[in-house]
């Protein structure tokens, strides 16, 4: 990103303000520098992100952060913006090269607002979800028979083997309890087999 976009975002950050009814909001504040955030998200059936709005009290940098963030997870499916957030790599390819050092941790804060956003509205369609299967990974439509079929045809033991099989998890994260929870029901069922014998 040329270092013009980063100074425009520092100086005239977009996407700054409340909204009303948002389909997930989420929170994220600092204990050492005493800033907080607020990240509302508009979602559409897709589960793609049509808007993103933030408000903070703190320094330039979180807001830019912010800024940054709210334009480039616009567009692009909640599982995505998770994915995107929790990956320092795709953080770091969003700025310059020379986003001071200090302040990377108002990017990692950012980060967290926006996950804890996703959170909120894969929380919220879980609640309400009404198929056949029970939904686990809302980001990325993964049900409980999709997981229980590859933990019992993989001999898979841990949540990131789930995730690498099925990409449940991939996303926000939400959904690590309820993985685990069908990870021991497999277990003490006799349904992961490891060789010819059963865990």
């Amino acid at each position: 990103m040329p270092a013009s976009v980063i100074t425009q975002h520092f100086f005239a950050p977009v996407n700054v303000g409340h909204m009303d009814n948002p389909d997930g909001a989420g929170s994220a504040a600092s204990v050492s520098c005493g800033a907080v955030l607020r990240v509302y998200l508009r979602v559409d059936e897709a589960q793609r992100i049509t808007a993103a709005r933030f408000k903070v009290v703190g320094c330039s940098y979180l807001v830019a952060s912010c800024s940054v963030l709210s334009e480039a997870l616009t567009g692009k499916t909640t599982g995505e913006a998770a994915v995107i957030c929790q990956s320092p790599a795709s953080l770091v390819a969003l700025m310059v090269q020379d986003w001071p050092a200090e302040k990377e941790n108002c990017l990692a804060l950012a980060s967290q607002g926006f996950v804890a956003a996703i959170r909120n509205y894969s929380d919220a369609v879980r609640d309400e979800w009404s198929g056949a299967e029970a939904l686990i990974c809302t980001c990325f439509g993964v049900s409980d028979k999709t997981i229980e079929a590859a933990i019992q045809t993989g001999g898979l033991r841990t949540i990131a083997e789930v995730t690498k099989a099925s990409n449940a998890g991939a996303g926000c994260r939400s959904c690590y309890p309820l993985i685990e929870d069908i990870l021991d029901q497999c277990a003490r069922e006799g349904d992961v087999v490891f060789g010819d014998s059963p865990r």
